[in-house]
């Protein structure tokens, strides 16, 4: 399997994007479950527009995608991306966040868009 090089403004503006908390958070939860934008606000604690303006940044960079299903914009990882491989050798050092989605799902709170 051939290694990916991601140039280094790319990797750089990548890295600062990660270097925020919520963002990095964010990211990490993303990477074991698709998650919609009311589940971040909820686990945050934070407003929408907030939330969203994460969600564009990431997405903008090609970090996250998103799929529409039904009235609902589900985000997730964009494996697909050329900077995928550097952010998930980033988030195999970080702890799990699942915790996070089990707390939202025992309020009652986690999305289910099925």
């Amino acid at each position: 399997m051939q290694e990916s090089i991601v140039e280094i403004a790319k990797a750089a503006s990548i890295l600062k994007l990660l270097g925020d908390k919520t963002r990095l958070t964010m990211v990490k939860m993303l990477d074991t479950n698709d998650c919609c934008v009311c589940e971040f606000v909820e686990i945050f604690k934070t407003s929408q527009p907030a939330i969203s303006q994460h969600i564009r940044k990431l997405k903008d960079a090609g970090v996250v995608k998103e799929t529409r299903r039904g009235q609902w914009i589900i985000y997730s990882l964009n494996k697909s991306s050329e900077c995928y491989p550097l952010v998930q050798n980033i988030l195999k050092h970080l702890p799990n966040q699942d915790f996070k989605l089990q707390e939202l799902e025992k309020q009652g709170l986690r999305i289910s868009c099925e």
